[in-house]
């Protein structure tokens, strides 16, 4: 029998016969995996299960590459947070629908899982939340092999004037590094590198080249996996406040 204990984050939830459900969960020390919740459609645990509640949970499985069952214990649920506004669900729903998608199974990613748990307790917090997830989509991308380096120019070496990103490297560019390929190039904001206060119309910006790095990097090579729903609906719900 091969067993673990961690504590995770419910990334999802699907029907799995008559009364039990399919749960995947993100883990500080496993990453993410699946295992099947005997009576989780159950009036005790149904309400427990909510993407986004931070739970207990407890894997085993008699041979390694079977999908194993889990037991889980509530440790803290969000949903009072997710529904505290129309941004807050739209939030939680893209983080854990991207995870969903990205995260290779039972691989660890701790220092993802710490950023996560942080942006998700964020998620009340209109003013901050936004220019979090856009650091944590670049976590994301630094995690699974694709950082952008947003330090110096890939054309000259310098750390100022920075105005563009490359697509295909995601190195920095300044304008005089860009020349004629400017227009060829993604536009480097300051929310990008964390710095200054950030108007709507940035953030959207600065999620499109995030966004853009997701799918031709990262979804690419997943054999063309298709960028959440969740998260279009996300960006939705930012063009209209």
């Amino acid at each position: 029998m091969i067993q673990w204990r961690d504590e995770g984050i419910l990334l999802s939830v699907k029907p799995f016969g008559e009364n039990s459900v399919i749960a995947e969960v993100f883990t500080e020390h496993q990453g993410r995996y699946a295992g099947v919740i005997r009576g989780g459609t159950s009036r005790k645990l149904a309400p427990i299960l909510q993407p986004g509640a931070q739970l207990q949970a407890d894997w085993k499985a008699r041979l390694s590459e079977h999908l194993g069952s889990l037991t889980v214990e509530l440790l803290r649920s969000r949903t009072a947070q997710a529904m505290s506004g129309r941004m807050a669900l739209a939030g939680l729903n893209a983080v854990c629908g991207l995870l969903s998608v990205v995260l290779p199974e039972r691989e660890p990613h701790a220092d993802l899982y710490t950023q996560t748990e942080r942006l998700l307790d964020l998620l009340p917090n209109t003013e901050v939340w936004p220019l979090a997830y856009i650091q944590w989509e670049m976590q994301v991308l630094s995690d699974l092999g694709f950082a952008l380096d947003l330090s110096s120019c890939a054309a000259t070496g310098a750390t100022e004037g920075l105005r563009f990103i490359s697509p295909k490297t995601g190195r920095a560019v300044s304008a005089d590094g860009a020349g004629e390929w400017a227009d060829r190039l993604l536009p480097l904001s300051a929310v990008l590198k964390g710095e200054g206060e950030a108007e709507v119309v940035d953030i959207l910006q600065a999620l499109d080249v995030t966004g853009y790095f997701i799918e031709h990097k990262v979804l690419a090579s997943l054999g063309g996996a298709k960028m959440p729903a969740a998260r279009m609906r996300l960006i939705d719900a930012l063009k209209r406040g």
